[in-house]
């Protein structure tokens, strides 16, 4: 039941997440909490290795949860579930694309798409700075949209990870020769960084 389970909650993922990869983390933020597959820590890991390995990170993420809930199966299953929307989606636009090309309609609708993407990135975006920068966690589920956020600790801010934070930021757009590195360069640097000095335990 979990090959199909996981096969079904990234079919929806891959067919609602308008956006890109990013689209998806509130997505599987609903997985993890419906399923208990891993927490929210977790996901943010997860996004962390996801964003330094090759490829789509809509699809390292599917494979990587996939792999966490249910081994190799189920890291094959998840990433199939991912990617067979889009699949049907291209087969489908591949065989109206003349005909719908200057359609009016079509090109409202995918008009209408831009906000949803933008709220969904928007909305990966402000999970990922609370989680890393902040102490702010995600509360129980059950009130309205002001009491589902606590703070853990007296300080708000996780200052190692937001120093880091402002050093990449500085590094990668006003030191004219460093910006000119590689991103995976940085990425290394600063997973050593986070080995070295723990921050993720911060």
């Amino acid at each position: 039941m979990i090959y199909l389970q996981l096969f079904w909650e990234f079919f929806k993922t891959g067919l609602f997440a308008v956006g890109g990869g990013m689209a998806t983390l509130p997505f599987l933020q609903a997985i993890g909490e419906s399923t208990g597959w891993y927490s929210y820590t977790d996901l943010m890991n997860m996004l962390a290795v996801s964003e330094s390995t090759p490829g789509p990170i809509g699809i390292n993420m599917a494979t990587y949860v996939g792999f966490t809930a249910a081994g190799i199966p189920g890291a094959v299953v998840a990433t199939v579930g991912e990617v067979t929307p889009s699949i049907i989606v291209i087969l489908i636009v591949a065989a109206i694309l003349q005909q719908f090309r200057n359609s009016e309609t079509v090109n409202r609708a995918f008009y209408g798409l831009r906000p949803a993407s933008t709220g969904l990135i928007g909305a990966a975006c402000g999970a990922v700075i609370l989680e890393v920068l902040t102490h702010v966690e995600k509360a129980a589920q059950g009130g309205g949209l002001w009491n589902r956020f606590v703070l853990e600790g007296e300080a708000l801010f996780r200052w190692p990870g937001l120093l880091l934070a402002v050093v990449l930021l500085v590094l990668t757009n006003w030191v004219p020769k460093v910006k000119k590195f590689h991103p995976i360069v940085f990425i290394g640097l600063s997973a050593v960084v986070g080995v070295a000095f723990g921050f993720a335990s911060l």
